[in-house]
């Protein structure tokens, strides 16, 4: 059974699915699609055409959906969605924005966890199993991947990639892509720490993987030498495990581009 409460106002164009709920003075915009069994504390703004999985719950105060912060963009600019997946925790006064541009998405994923405050720029996509701590704040087009865990916080810069099962510690200001597996402090620039030995077991990897990730660590971080170098050494090798694949791809592909954000290749 569908709840609205009285005071909610839920656009005629809005189709909520079995089971949801809706709290008190909730808006809810035309377009917007609510999965199953999601629940809306009370406040809980949900912007045009807003798409949303099952079993979400947002809590109090949350704006899901409203209008880029973006200079260019006037009150007539088109802009485009927002799609987001199954489970997800949004906790209290969260933002969400969609992408700038007509036909794009921000897209975040399942089972994730959005604490207290965080922002979430527009055209960034945040993939599964990620936590994202108190008053964290993402630019545009950044790209989180599965199992990232950001600490308190936290800021992106625009077009940065955090790759699978990091950690970065709070108040990291990270201005370049993060390989998969690490952990990173500190700020302009963030300094990779070590292996985020917590990560890799989150993610299930086996004791052979975890060492092949570690071996590679000290490899590209801590026997001297360039980075890149190290990195292009280690990808000509015969037989490497995907995962140190992953971390040297990451690294070369970040050379790219002079910020050492590789998504900056695909400014508009």
């Amino acid at each position: 059974m569908i709840q609205v409460h009285p005071s909610a106002v839920v656009h005629k164009e809005a189709q909520l699915a079995e089971g949801v709920r809706i709290g008190p003075n909730c808006v809810i915009g035309s377009g917007v699609q609510i999965g199953d069994d999601t629940v809306l504390d009370a406040n809980v703004v949900i912007g045009k055409d807003v798409e949303t999985g099952r079993n979400n719950h947002f809590f109090a105060n949350c704006v899901i959906g409203g209008r880029p912060q973006v200079v260019a963009l006037s009150e007539d600019s088109e802009v485009g969605g927002l799609i987001i997946g199954d489970n997800n925790t949004i906790r209290e006064q969260v933002t969400i924005h969609p992408s700038i541009s007509v036909g794009g998405f921000t897209k975040i994923g399942s089972d994730n966890l959005v604490m207290v405050g965080v922002h979430i720029g527009h055209d960034c996509t945040i993939a599964d199993k990620v936590v994202l701590s108190n008053y964290v704040q993402i630019s545009g087009h950044c790209r989180i991947e599965t199992g990232v865990w950001l600490s308190g916080v936290v800021l992106l810069h625009q077009f940065v990639t955090v790759g699978k099962w990091c950690y970065a510690a709070g108040l990291a200001g990270i201005n370049h892509d993060v390989p998969p597996f690490l952990i990173v402090s500190g700020h302009y620039p963030p300094r990779v720490r070590g292996v985020n030995e917590r990560g890799m077991a989150r993610a299930g990897l086996s004791e052979q993987q975890q060492e092949r990730i570690s071996e590679a660590y000290k490899r590209l971080y801590r026997r001297g030498g360039a980075l890149l170098e190290n990195a292009k050494a280690l990808a000509e090798e015969d037989g490497l495990d995907e995962n140190v694949r992953a971390m040297v791809d990451v690294i070369i592909r970040s050379s790219e581009h002079r910020f050492g954000r590789y998504l900056e290749n695909f400014r508009e």
